[in-house]
């Protein structure tokens, strides 16, 4: 891990074995440290940083409201990625399934479009990713 960004989700998981799974071997994170003991793992992707943390008890997590799956309700964490085809890949061999298919998409920011080949996929507790490869920019029109 080169740096440590400057916003990063921790998302309280109810089985951290399992998002690591998850994250870890099929998303493609490496976890960067971990607090096996208190149920934690920090980790990173080129960049992209999460932290993992195992629902508890404990008066010490810090949850606003009643934990429900899915998890996260409404948000979709975009993680920029070198390549989607490893990670499509890796998701078919375990026969997890996907949100949204690989889709070709194309944002309008300022005068330009940035471009990016996308899918959406949730982890085990219903968190939302939108993995994407940038596929460059075009003049808005």
């Amino acid at each position: 891990m080169e740096s440590w960004a400057k916003l990063v989700p921790e998302l309280v998981v109810s089985d951290l074995e399992a998002s690591l799974r998850f994250w870890r071997d099929l998303i493609g994170f490496s976890v960067a440290y971990d607090r096996p003991e208190a149920g934690f793992a920090y980790l990173d992707l080129a960049g992209a940083q999460v932290m993992l943390e195992q629902r508890s008890t404990a008066d010490d997590q810090w949850v606003t409201g009643p934990l429900e799956a899915p998890l996260g309700r409404s948000i979709n964490f975009q993680i920029e990625v070198p390549a989607l085809q490893p990670i499509l890949d890796r998701l078919a061999g375990a026969d997890w399934p996907l949100f949204m298919a690989p889709e070709e998409a194309w944002y309008r920011a300022s005068d330009v479009e940035v471009g990016q080949h996308q899918f959406l996929v949730t982890d085990p507790d219903g968190y939302l990713l939108r993995l994407a490869e940038d596929i460059g920019k075009r003049p808005a029109g």
